[in-house]
């Protein structure tokens, strides 16, 4: 439509609006017997910064709401697939895009992780990879449909590190032998060996139907629970013990630390497999849009900022 567009209002729909809506919706919240599901449907699942930063929006409400149990669905397809490089690599700084991309899904994770009035379950209709992988490792419960593929490592995107808090969730379900494994290595896993280290709780489903059935279920029986106060208690003690021990800014950054290094430094490895990426291998000509180094010492004035609640995104 173009500039026939220009000046026509938006009218975007709020976050409880009736599923049944007649119009695509990337981000969807329902209710259902004490359990809360929102369903965020992101293009090959991947995830701009504004797109992280509604669904944090939308995270706020479904735990404002007087529900117990709040699901995370994500898309049919995909569940996650982290950061967008499409976005990154259109924007007038890639760099730039990068770091506040990668801000914006860890500020997500973050109240994920601080969600205290609810359990939160993430279920995975679809695949999942890289910092998409990571995000459903803030949920209390993981679940996945029985023959969704992960891919929780970064490194095959020029030498990436990672951030979303995998230095905190992922040692703590599966062990840091086998955390650096996943993330040193290049391969998927499967559902079954997934749940066997401890990276999922279980998988089922032969479809996507009967996947979601028992999900439900399992959610429903969770909000249920005689026992529900006393396992909420018990969790936000576990999330104080940790806080306690290491608090989840440090995780942070010094993620962040390494991150800076891949999006601002000399190597410009993520820069270059990034744009093979999105080109599919063939990019055309690249001129000067290389990360200037004078922008590293103000992304570390960032890291130092906030460190109460994490790195805050670059304003």
């Amino acid at each position: 439509m173009g500039t026939l567009l220009a000046g026509v209002p938006k009218a975007p729909l709020p976050i409880d609006a009736p599923a049944d809506y007649r119009t695509f919706r990337e981000i969807v919240y329902t209710e259902e017997a004490q359990v809360g599901y929102l369903s965020f449907n992101f293009y090959n699942g991947a995830m701009s910064m504004s797109q992280c930063t509604r669904l944090r929006d939308a995270s706020f409400h479904a735990r404002s709401r007087p529900t117990r149990v709040i699901v995370l669905l994500g898309g049919a397809d995909f569940w996650s697939n982290g950061i967008d490089l499409n976005a990154i690599e259109a924007s007038a700084d890639p760099a730039t895009e990068s770091w506040r991309n990668i801000n914006a899904i860890d500020d997500l994770i973050f109240e994920i992780l601080n969600t205290m009035s609810h359990f939160v379950i993430a279920g995975l209709r679809g695949n999942a990879g890289a910092g998409g992988a990571m995000l459903a490792l803030a949920a209390d419960h993981v679940y996945a449909r029985s023959g969704v593929v992960l891919n929780p490592h970064y490194r095959s995107m020029g030498d990436l590190y990672g951030s979303e808090y995998w230095t905190y969730t992922l040692p703590r379900r599966v062990g840091q032998r086998r955390a650096l494994e996943l993330t040193l290595s290049f391969r998927p896993i499967g559902t079954r060996a997934a749940r066997d280290m401890g990276f999922l709780d279980d998988a089922f489903g032969e479809d996507t139907g009967a996947f979601e059935a028992e999900l439900r279920e399992r959610a429903r029986r969770l909000a249920r629970d005689p026992e529900f106060r006393v396992m909420l208690r018990k969790k936000h003690e576990r999330r104080l013990d940790d806080e306690y021990a290491k608090p989840l800014a440090s995780y942070r950054a010094r993620e962040l630390e390494r991150m800076q290094v891949n999006f601002f430094g000399p190597d410009l490895a993520y820069h270059e497999a990034r744009r093979r990426f999105v080109f599919k291998g063939n990019p055309p000509p690249q001129g000067t849009r290389a990360p200037a180094s004078e922008a590293a010492p103000w992304v570390l004035s960032q890291v130092a900022g906030r460190a109460g609640i994490g790195v805050g995104c670059v304003p």
